[in-house]
């Protein structure tokens, strides 16, 4: 484990010079940051930039990245401020996590913004965009978005965007959706199957179909549960099925037929209005099927229809063939798949078919897990992560030949691009200062002694797993609002709002 320091920047000669500049210069706030200065530089022999990981120094000035330097570099001359010394330890872009799920206003028995985003910020999150549904309620106008707003302020330690709900009473109301997009939604999201949430009900092909003219004209996306239930009645309500306590029952309910069929109608869907709409784009969230979906994923974005995809770490971490018997922790949908099914979206990850990660982080009470019973067709659904998806895609990601810029593409720089934050993502001169500093070589279980920040720390599939890649400081616009297990006094995360 390496130890921070906090150094003087100039030689004896200059150290009148440098108090000068210390006590001169404007203090940030104290209660926003572990690090109550307003410009120092982080110096690291590993840092990930998009031209490649450097030795150098990051100057963080007023909450941006004044300048990336590379080499052994100690600013002198009339440059003030101080020097955070990280050694060997890496310091990434902050993770940008599209697809969480924060429970408030309404649900905050299930998280909350406040344990939420102290969650993300342990693990390295520094910016999330919280979706539209699991809250009460559902955020599907103007006036449920400055609901969901509200709840948020003086509540976030990292910067958190929201997600608009595309569902059937809004769908064909034009005037609806745009007071939704210009009250500030990054895009909206929507269900092509039954999502479990009374208030967020499911669209067909005709209300996504609809929708896209409109987030055409505000250039923003629509992101969509592609699965699409095939038979005439749930599965989950059939007496034939087996034991509900096998995992195998639970996976025969969702089978990869219904992410094909959904992503097909999606597909269609693009193609028919590339010419009315032009720029509309559609995001796939959550993919776990790593074959035929994946293959017609692949051939769309080959006629160049706006089309992107993500997958999560528990479809890279976990197989079917392991899930143990009535352990409802790993019950998610769709679902965990087999270990052939795995491997084969590793592969497309590695080979940029898969284009980012997100957490999809959903957790709930445990008395909704079923942990008693253990039954996978009542529980309720969900992997509760947002903590651990940067150790956990570093820790299995390794015999796959993972590299440090890709772990920034796909939990940085794309997430961002897809929520259009274009000062974050990346650590370059003008973005956001948001920063995460991690040890790859630090290995941790989670147990009981392992302190865990979501509101219910025993649902989540990764107690119990050993893992490399420990998170060790998180910067979010230049507060440092985490290290080594203390945030910040004050929650001073911004609510993210587009601009119409």
């Amino acid at each position: 484990m390496w130890r921070w320091r906090v150094l003087p920047l100039l030689s004896v000669v200059a150290s009148v010079l440098f108090l000068y500049i210390r006590t001169s210069s404007k203090p940030s706030n104290s209660e926003c940051s572990l690090l109550p200065h307003e410009h120092y530089w982080i110096y690291s022999k590993r840092i990930v930039t998009p031209e490649g990981v450097i030795a150098g120094a990051v100057e963080v000035r007023e909450g941006f990245i004044a300048s990336v330097v590379r080499g052994d570099y100690q600013p002198g001359g009339s440059v003030g401020g101080r020097v955070v010394d990280y050694g060997e330890a890496i310091v990434m872009p902050g993770l940008v996590d599209v697809h969480a799920h924060l429970d408030e206003p309404g649900r905050t028995e299930w998280e909350g913004f406040s344990s939420g985003t102290r969650a993300a910020a342990a693990g390295g999150v520094t910016t999330l965009i919280d979706m539209p549904l699991n809250s009460f309620p559902s955020t599907v106008s103007e006036e449920t978005l400055k609901l969901k707003v509200e709840a948020a302020r003086k509540k976030i330690y990292v910067d958190v965007g929201f997600w608009g709900g595309l569902v059937p009473d809004n769908a064909f109301n034009k005037n609806a959706l745009e007071s939704l997009l210009k009250a500030g939604a990054l895009g909206l999201k929507s269900f092509m199957c039954p999502s479990g949430i009374n208030d967020f009900p499911m669209t067909n092909a005709t209300h996504i179909k609809e929708s896209l003219y409109t987030l055409a004209k505000y250039k923003r996306p629509l992101l969509v549960h592609a699965e699409i239930q095939l038979d005439s009645n749930p599965a989950e309500s059939t007496d034939d099925l087996g034991d509900s306590r096998l995992y195998s029952t639970y996976l025969k309910t969702r089978p990869p037929s219904w992410e094909l069929a959904a992503i097909r109608q999606l597909t269609e869907a693009l193609q028919n209005t590339r010419n009315d709409a032009k720029g509309a784009h559609i995001h796939v969230v959550h993919l776990s099927d790593a074959r035929a979906s994946l293959d017609l994923i692949k051939e769309a974005k080959g006629t160049g229809v706006n089309l992107s995809v993500e997958t999560c770490p528990h479809y890279l971490a976990f197989t079917a063939e392991d899930i143990p018997n009535g352990d409802t922790r790993f019950k998610c949908a769709p679902p965990i798949r087999d270990w052939a099914n795995k491997e084969k979206l590793w592969e497309a990850l590695m080979e940029g078919h898969i284009d980012m990660l997100s957490s999809d982080h959903s957790p709930s009470t445990p008395d909704l897990k079923l942990f008693n019973e253990g039954d996978f067709l009542r529980a309720w659904g969900g992997i509760s992560s947002l903590q651990f998806v940067l150790p956990v895609t570093w820790t299995y990601g390794k015999q796959y030949g993972v590299t440090l810029n890709q772990l920034a593409s796909w939990w940085s720089e794309k997430p961002a691009k897809l929520a259009g934050q274009e000062l974050k993502g990346a650590i370059r001169r003008g973005n956001h200062a948001d920063l995460v500093v991690w040890d790859p070589d630090a290995e941790f279980e989670i147990n009981e002694s392992h302190t865990i920040f979501h509101k219910h720390q025993n649902i989540s599939a990764y107690v119990g797993k050993r893992l490399s890649g420990k998170v060790s400081a998180t910067f979010v616009r230049g507060n440092l609002v985490y290290s080594e297990g203390e945030h910040a006094p004050t929650a001073c995360g911004v609510p993210i709002l587009a601009k119409s």
